[in-house]
């Protein structure tokens, strides 16, 4: 025997019509119930007609399946199989001719069909198949093109939204206005941007678990923005209106391209115009005052210059980018009137000078870390009295961020005045001459393969700290003072004799801080 014969559109229907619909049509009339009432709001997509034993290899979900019974007169005891197997499958029921080949239905099948909610519909001997079908996919049809001109209709209206000039709340507002629903936008993070529809369903959206709304991603670009969400007073929205929330993604997506282009443009100017108040070149103090006023920034309070810097990293385009995010929700925090920009290589903000700053960068070291493993050293600047002295400020906050990662590493936190002489050394670039000042003045010492040499350097580095306090050094040290004399001994002989030139005293010192400082 041939295949059955599937009746249904070529294309993927979407939307269909309830099983108790299907039963109110003209030619169902004289249809009749057998079981699984509990079943009647499936929904029907399509229909399918079976007439050979394997239809199970060609059914689909949400197909009326309808038969004469002949596939089925030979296998009476199998019937609540089939039944099993059909709502396994999610077909939505199966309609039969009953006093042909079968006379009646099986018990058995009638009970697993209520059990599972699987509705049996016996069909009149008077209607043929082909009237069923061409009265149902009709409708079936029909509410499709009703769908789909909705969807078309929604679809103009949030366009001339954006045409106008709306965003996210105006997108929102128009879908919650449509569906009578409530609606949001959320980012990728899951906050919410914007929102709107009745107040009651607004809040048990943002109450909703996964499951309790409809939820439709925001893509642009091959990039996921976030997704937009809709809940109406029962939970999820219709399906028919799935459509309609698709359309309101595919216009968000447009929106928050359009606001990230936006955003790309007003960085570079607020960046601009930060690097020529940093570099002097931005004017007077007048000047740079109102222009700050524009972008939000107050430079007319003392402040702190800070300056981000990305330790060694791979992917510098992507760890950038995220460092200017994680500064500027800091800062948001922190201080909204104070002023973020990102550079090629670095984030500099400028802050109120009573704000935290060792808090500020721990907020934005933990937002950065989010995915990341890259880090990032901060240098603070002295307190700037106003614009006119940023430049300056901003130059001690750029060195306390590179001698701050030389001393302490990645990920370090320095301020311009806790530098000390690291800031002068610092300043010499010949790095050959800082070692050779470190071989001359440290002799074997400088050698740093040798663990006696390392355990060495740190009883004189006790020693300098404590000004050749003797006693308080075997203290630090946990050394009998007997023991530290010899060292001491030890010292001379390989050093000279510091204990008494103070000018030997500070060199040595210095090296000792050479040493400490990395990269040198």
């Amino acid at each position: 025997m041939e295949p059955p014969v599937r009746l249904a559109s070529t294309g993927t229907i979407i939307h269909g019509v309830a099983v108790s619909e299907v039963l109110g049509v003209s030619t169902l009339a004289g249809a009749r119930l057998l079981a699984g009432e509990r079943g009647l709001g499936r929904i029907v997509q399509r229909l399918n007609v079976m007439e050979v034993p394997d239809v199970l290899a060609w059914v689909k979900p949400h197909e009326l399946l309808l038969t004469t019974g002949y596939p089925l007169r030979n296998t009476p005891q199998s019937l609540d199989r089939l039944v099993a197997d059909l709502d396994e499958r999610g077909l939505a029921a199966l309609a039969i001719k009953l006093g042909r080949y079968v006379e009646r239905l099986p018990e058995e099948m009638v009970q697993q069909a209520d059990r599972l909610g699987f509705p049996l519909i016996q069909l009149p001997d008077d209607v043929g198949f082909d009237d069923i079908l061409n009265q149902v996919l009709t409708d079936i049809l029909n509410r499709q093109a009703a769908v789909l001109a909705r969807a078309e209709e929604a679809h103009r209206a949030l366009v001339q939204v954006v045409l106008a000039g709306g965003g996210l709340r105006e997108v929102t507002a128009e879908v919650a206005g449509l569906l009578d629903v409530a609606v949001a936008v959320l980012d990728g993070a899951g906050q919410m941007l914007a929102s709107a529809g009745p107040a009651d369903h607004l809040a048990a959206l943002r109450g909703a678990a996964d499951g309790h709304h409809t939820s439709v991603p925001v893509v642009a670009g091959g990039h996921h923005h976030g997704r937009i969400v809709a809940r109406g007073p029962v939970g999820p929205v219709a399906d028919s209106d799935v459509g309609i929330l698709e359309r309101a993604a595919t216009v968000a997506a447009l929106v928050v391209t359009r606001q990230e282009a936006v955003n790309a443009v007003e960085s570079k100017y607020r960046a601009d115009f930060l690097r020529d108040v940093l570099t002097g070149r931005a004017g007077g103090v007048e000047r740079v005052a109102s222009r700050a006023r524009a972008f939000g920034w107050d430079l007319e309070r003392p402040v702190t210059v800070l300056v981000a810097e990305l330790d060694p990293e791979r992917d510098e385009r992507v760890a950038q980018d995220r460092l200017v995010a994680s500064w500027t929700a800091a800062m948001r925090r922190h201080d909204p009137r104070g002023a973020v920009a990102g550079f090629s290589h670095e984030v500099v903000t400028v802050v109120d000078a009573a704000v935290d700053t060792v808090r500020l960068a721990k907020d934005a070291a933990t937002a950065f870390a989010e995915g990341l493993s890259a880090t990032f050293s901060t240098g603070a600047s002295r307190t700037a009295a106003g614009a006119d002295a940023l430049p300056e400020a901003y130059g001690q906050a750029v060195k306390a961020a590179r001698v701050g990662r030389q001393l302490h590493g990645p990920a370090a936190v320095a301020h311009f005045d806790q530098l000390g002489v690291y800031r002068l050394l610092s300043l010499v670039n010949d790095t050959a001459e800082l070692h050779a000042f470190v071989r001359e003045a440290l002799g074997p010492l400088a050698a740093d393969d040798d663990a006696e040499n390392a355990d060495l350097r740190r009883t004189l580095q006790v020693l300098l700290d404590t000004n050749l306090n003797v006693a308080e050094t075997a203290r630090r040290l946990h050394f009998h003072y007997n023991t530290l004399r010899y060292r001491i001994g030890k010292l001379e002989r390989m050093l000279g004799n510091f204990t008494e030139d103070a000018h030997l005293r500070l060199n040595l010192t210095l090296a000792l801080h050479v040493l400490r400082m990395r990269g040198i």
